[in-house]
C-alpha cells in the first residue's frame, strides 16, 4: 500500500513534491497485489455500534472478510473488486461514515483513547476531536491538505502526543471539559517538531488546531514545494509557533508564546505514564512534580473507571481482525457496553461503559476469540507490514515469518545483537517499512539475505531511519 513519509530525518533536505498524495481513501480506492484498498477515517477512532457493523458488512460484502486497523486509528478494508466503490460508499455514507464526501481523506485525528474513561484523566479532548472534524468538514481550504496530514490531541497523559502530529494538542489543567463546550483550562499547541508551543484556552483547541493547519497551507504554498507535512517544508519556510500565534491572532485566539514546550510532546506509552496531578499553576498532565503513575493506554486488559463503569482493551494481532472477530466486539459493546467503540493508534479497539462485574467474562470471551487481552501475550508490542501476497514490493511473506517466530519463541530473529526492552518490534517485507512505531522500535527488515534486525531511535541517522509510517 502507499506508505505515509517518514518523519523527516536529522539532517536530510526536504522532499519536492510535484503532485498531490496518493494515500487511498474510502472513494479513492488504491490497487494492491490482493485486489483494491480502501481506508475509511475514524476521526479520534470513534464508532457507534451501527458505523462498526457498516464496516463488517463491507468486509464480508466486499472485501476479503478482515478488517485492518492502522497506527492512525483508521480501518483498511482490503482484496475488494474492481467496480465496487459505489455500493461501499454507499454503505459507508449510510452509517455517517462519509460526512464530506470532498474532506474524507483529510480527517487524520488521533486522540487519546483512553481520555475520560480511566481514574486518572478529567480531560476528554473526544469534545475536541468532534469539533474538530465538524470544523475541518465546513472548510474549504482545508481540502487542499494532504491526506497524510495529522491531527493528535492528548489528553495530558503523553500516550498520543510523540505520534508525530503535525498539529498537535496536549490538555494542560482543567483538561478539556466534559465533552459539552470544551470547558476551562488551557492546552498547548505545537506545529511539527519546532520545540516551542502555543498556550491557549482549552474551549479555543479545535478552531486553533484549524487556524494552525491553514497556516501550513499558507507557509507550502510559498514554499513552491508541494510539502504534505509540516516537517517537509524547507528550512527558509519553516512553520514555527511564533507563525501559528500570528494566525490564532487573526481569528480572535488568544496565545502565550512557550518557548519549550517539548516535555509536553516527548512522553509515549509505555508500561507507566508520568500524569500529574493538576496543582495550582497551570501545566502539562505529562510530568513534574505531583506526578502519578498511571498504566500503559497501549496495553490490552481491564480498565477501571472512576463512575463505577469498566472498558475493555484489546489488540487485534498484527492489526488484523476478521468479521466474526469485528461482530463479538460490537456485539459486547451494544449489549454490555455503551454501544461504542474506540480504535487506538496500536491497532486495538476499547470498548467503555461495561459494569464492572461483567468486565472480566466479557473480557475472557474476547481473549477465546483470539483477540490479545493480556499485556504479557507475546503478540503485545509485535507488529508487520503487509507483507506478500497483498504487497508485491514485499520480499516475503512476512506476517507468516512473524508467526513462525513467535511459535519458535523468538520474536526477533536468533542470532541478534540488537536490543531494546520493552520497545515494540516491527517487521517489514521492504525499505518502506510501512505502518512502523514512532519512537525507539526494533526494526527487523526481510533482505535477499534473510531478515536484519537493528533499533531505530528518534535521533538515529538519516542512513538508518529511511522508515515510513503507516
Amino acid at each position: 500500500m502507499p506508505p505515509s513519509p517518514s518523519i523527516r530525518p536529522l539532517g536530510s533536505a526536504p522532499p519536492l513534491r510535484d503532485r498531490g498524495d496518493a494515500c487511498p481513501g474510502a472513494l479513492r480506492l488504491h490497487a494492491a497485489a490482493d485486489g483494491l484498498l480502501a481506508r475509511v477515517r475514524v476521526p479520534a477512532g470513534d464508532l457507534t455500534v451501527r458505523q462498526a457493523l457498516a464496516l463488517a458488512d463491507a468486509a464480508e460484502q466486499l472485501g476479503d472478510g478482515f478488517l485492518s486497523l492502522t497506527s492512525r486509528g483508521n480501518v483498511e478494508l482490503r482484496g475488494l473488486p474492481d467496480g465496487c466503490a459505489g455500493r461501499l460508499a454507499g454503505l459507508l455514507d449510510d452509517a455517517g461514515l462519509l460526512p464530506s464526501a470532498r474532506h474524507e481523506r483529510i480527517r487524520n485525528i488521533l486522540a487519546s483513547p483512553l481520555a475520560g474513561l480511566d481514574r486518572h484523566t478529567p480531560a476528554d479532548v473526544r469534545w475536541w476531536a468532534r469539533r474538530l472534524d465538524a470544523l475541518l468538514c465546513a472548510s474549504e481550504s482545508a481540502t487542499a491538505l494532504s491526506g497524510r496530514f495529522l491531527f493528535v490531541l492528548d489528553d495530558g497523559r503523553g500516550d498520543v502526543a510523540a505520534l508525530g502530529g503535525d498539529v498537535s494538542l496536549v490538555a494542560e489543567r482543567g483538561g478539556a471539559g466534559d465533552g459539552t463546550d470544551g470547558g476551562g483550562g488551557t492546552a498547548l499547541l505545537r506545529v511539527g517538531d519546532d520545540p516551542a508551543a502555543l498556550r491557549i484556552a482549552a474551549p479555543d483547541a479545535p478552531r486553533a488546531a484549524l487556524a494552525a493547519a491553514e497556516a501550513f497551507l499558507t507557509a507550502a504554498d510559498a514554499s513552491g514545494s508541494g510539502a504534505w507535512r509540516v516537517r517537509e517544508l524547507p528550512d527558509e519556510h519553516a512553520l514555527t509557533a511564533r507563525d501559528v500565534a500570528g494566525a490564532l491572532r487573526a481569528t480572535g485566539i488568544a496565545a502565550t508564546h512557550v518557548p519549550d514546550g517539548t516535555p509536553a510532546f516527548t512522553a509515549t506509552a509505555g508500561p507507566t505514564t508520568a500524569y500529574a496531578d493538576p496543582g495550582p499553576a497551570a501545566g502539562p498532565m505529562t510530568g513534574g512534580r505531583g506526578a502519578t503513575a498511571v498504566p500503559d493506554s497501549s496495553a490490552p486488559g481491564v480498565v477501571e473507571g472512576a463512575d463505577g463503569r469498566h472498558a475493555l482493551s484489546v489488540l487485534a494481532p498484527l492489526g488484523r481482525l476478521s468479521a466474526a472477530q469485528w461482530r463479538l466486539l460490537t456485539t459486547t459493546a451494544a449489549r454490555h457496553g455503551c454501544g461504542e467503540l474506540r480504535l487506538t493508534p496500536w491497532r486495538g479497539v476499547v470498548l467503555p461503559g461495561l459494569p464492572a462485574a461483567a468486565a472480566a467474562g466479557r473480557l475472557a470471551a474476547l481473549s477465546a476469540a483470539g483477540l490479545i487481552t493480556d499485556p504479557s501475550s507475546p503478540w503485545h508490542r509485535l507488529g508487520a507490514c503487509t507483507g506478500r501476497p497483498g504487497c508485491a514490493r514485499s520480499r516475503t511473506d512476512v506476517r507468516a515469518d512473524l508467526a513462525r517466530a513467535v511459535a519458535a519463541g523468538a520474536p526477533v530473529p536468533a542470532g541478534s545483537t540488537a536490543a531494546a526492552p520493552g520497545a515494540p518490534v516491527h517487521w517489514s517485507g521492504c525499505e518502506r517499512r510501512c505502518g512502523h512505531p514512532h519512537g525507539t522500535w526494533v526494526d527487523v527488515l526481510a533482505t535477499a539475505d534473510g531478515y536484519q534486525v537493528s533499533v531505530v531511535r528518534p535521533d538515529a541517522s538519516p542512513a538508518t531511519q529511511e522508515t515510513r509510517p503507516q
